[in-house]
């Protein structure tokens, strides 16, 4: 034990000091053993204010894995051979509330063995079926609905002193009841009634969830046990919060925490895939931004993934700034892809929380990413994740970004009512400007388009055709914007750039095939889907 202990310390701190080959896994033991098993457990819980890995407990897992001591006990090594050392133990999802006895005997057992125990609700089948998703999501105006989650939320806050709720708090519902409130305009909370500001469908759902988090969850949470933390983790679709009722400005506001869902899982799966890895890194700085020191940590599942793609997420997670990676969820990793993705994590987290504590040492910087909240992406949708793939670096951002040395701006712009007059002064700064074509046509007779620091990009509808682009095509289209950062770098698509005020860097290479990479003067291969990073 004593031998791979000092391995795996070792590696951490060759690697923190740039001197174990950038983008080359820790080849540490895949945890098969008891020994291995408790040298992670022992890295990870001494790492835990650098970085914290967690994992989930679904209501169902409760019933079916937990329900036993040798079954709690079987998941305590599983957790120690993965450097697990906080647990979410879900009371409720699609319609089963697991009971009370199994909840507090599985909460006592992990915190005995030195776990953090937190508990999660997965809002899905609380009521009345919703005419969208009609085999998860539920009508919230319906006030039987409304009542039935008040009580899942006064259960489970009798037992946890944090809770999460997991990405399923919203609604597509467009049932006549829905409809009827959304043409009075008003949300109606038992006897309670609040103003609704638009006529869209996102002006109602967002009033509604804003006030059934208010009046359902917080208000009779903190009455209960006014110790609890209560969490809400967003999705991994940023471009339609607003339609599906999260708003995340007051939504933020109001919660104690916030996470983020950041399962880019494949690109080319069929059933799950043509999400950018980038998309991870992008949602976690914007969120980030939004949620300031409430924003806690990332979460991801192994869907639709291979070894390298689960890796990928881990990766991404990390450099977007979370502070903890939750890995969903503990009964789903053990069949199907999971047991190889789990083990590629094991042999990755010396390394990932090697780079989790330089990212946390520096502040990011790049190319300015302006995302309003509820904005709408009209024909660009996720454009951010495909520019953040062929190798400009963006740091996002949902304030207009006058001081940033270079600025891209898409259609999500339009949200904001001020953004003419603020484009109008940034442009006049002669800092490099990147816009949509979309967005060109669009503000073209009031923005000065042939100003020499104004570029175009081509998206023409279809953000994936950046995939595209041809590495000299690239290396065209970055140099006006690496100039602010004193950088250069060439590398074909597929290859991303994160950069920091220090002139730190990291590089991530998402092809199945090796990529020739140069960055100020230095030529380096980077492996398929490996990566590189230099700390100053």
């Amino acid at each position: 034990m004593q031998n791979n202990l000092q391995y795996i310390l070792c590696s951490m701190m060759l690697l923190c000091a740039g001197l174990v080959p950038q983008g080359a896994p820790a080849t540490i033991p895949a945890a098969t053993s008891a020994t291995a098993s408790l040298d992670l457990w022992n890295l990870a819980s001494k790492q835990v204010k650098v970085h914290r890995f967690a994992t989930l407990f679904t209501a169902h897992d409760m019933r079916d894995r937990l329900s036993t001591n040798d079954g709690i006990d079987k998941a305590i090594d599983w957790c120690h051979a993965t450097g697990v050392t906080h647990v979410f133990l879900e009371t409720f999802r699609d319609g089963y509330q697991a009971s009370r006895e199994t909840m507090i005997a599985a909460r006592d057992r992990f915190k005995t063995r030195g776990f953090t125990v937190s508990g999660c609700v997965t809002p899905t089948k609380v009521g009345k079926p919703s005419t969208g998703w009609k085999e998860s999501i539920s009508c919230y105006t319906d006030a039987s609905t409304q009542n039935r989650l008040k009580s899942i939320f006064e259960f489970t806050v009798g037992i946890f002193d944090e809770i999460m709720i997991d990405d399923f708090w919203f609604t597509d519902c467009a049932c006549p009841e829905c409809t009827a409130a959304r043409t009075s305009k008003i949300v109606k909370i038992g006897l309670a009634s609040f103003p609704v500001s638009g006529d869209a469908w996102e002006d109602y759902r967002c009033e509604l969830l804003v006030q059934l988090s208010r009046l359902c969850i917080l208000t009779p949470a903190r009455a209960i046990n006014p110790m609890c933390k209560i969490i809400i983790k967003y999705p991994q679709w940023y471009d339609r919060f607003h339609d599906r009722g999260y708003e995340v400005i007051r939504e933020t506001a109001d919660f104690d925490r916030i996470w983020v869902g950041t399962e880019t899982r494949d690109y080319k799966n069929s059933s799950w895939g043509g999400t950018p890895q980038y998309e991870a890194f992008f949602i976690m700085r914007w969120l980030g931004g939004i949620g300031g020191a409430k924003c806690g940590g990332g979460w991801f599942d192994w869907l639709g993934t291979t070894e390298k793609t689960y890796v990928e997420q881990a990766r991404q997670t990390i450099l977007g700034g979370a502070r903890e990676s939750l890995l969903f969820c503990y009964g789903g990793l053990q069949g199907q892809t999971g047991p190889k993705d789990v083990e590629a994590f094991r042999a990755s987290v010396p390394e990932l929380i090697a780079v989790a504590r330089e990212v946390s040492r520096r502040k990011p910087t790049g190319i300015a990413a302006y995302k309003p909240a509820n904005s709408h992406p009209e024909t660009e949708a996720r454009v951010f994740d495909f520019v953040g793939m062929i190798g400009l670096p963006l740091n996002p951002c949902h304030t207009f970004p006058s001081k940033a040395p270079a600025a891209f701006f898409s259609l999500h712009a339009l949200k904001d009512p001020d953004f003419i007059s603020h484009l109008k002064t940034y442009v006049a700064s002669r800092n490099p400007v990147l816009l949509t074509d979309g967005l060109a046509k669009r503000i073209e007779a009031q923005i000065p388009l042939d100003a020499p620091n104004v570029h175009i990009l081509n998206v023409s509808g279809d953000p994936k055709s950046l995939l595209a682009l041809s590495t000299d095509d690239l290396a065209t289209l970055r140099e006006p914007f690496l100039k602010p950062f004193k950088t250069a770098f060439k590398a074909p698509n597929g290859v991303s750039l994160y950069l920091f005020k220090d002139h730190s860097w990291v590089i991530e290479n998402f092809n199945d095939v090796s990529a020739s990479v140069a960055i100020n003067g230095q030529t380096m291969e980077i492996e398929p889907r490996g990566w590189k990073y230099l700390w100053k």
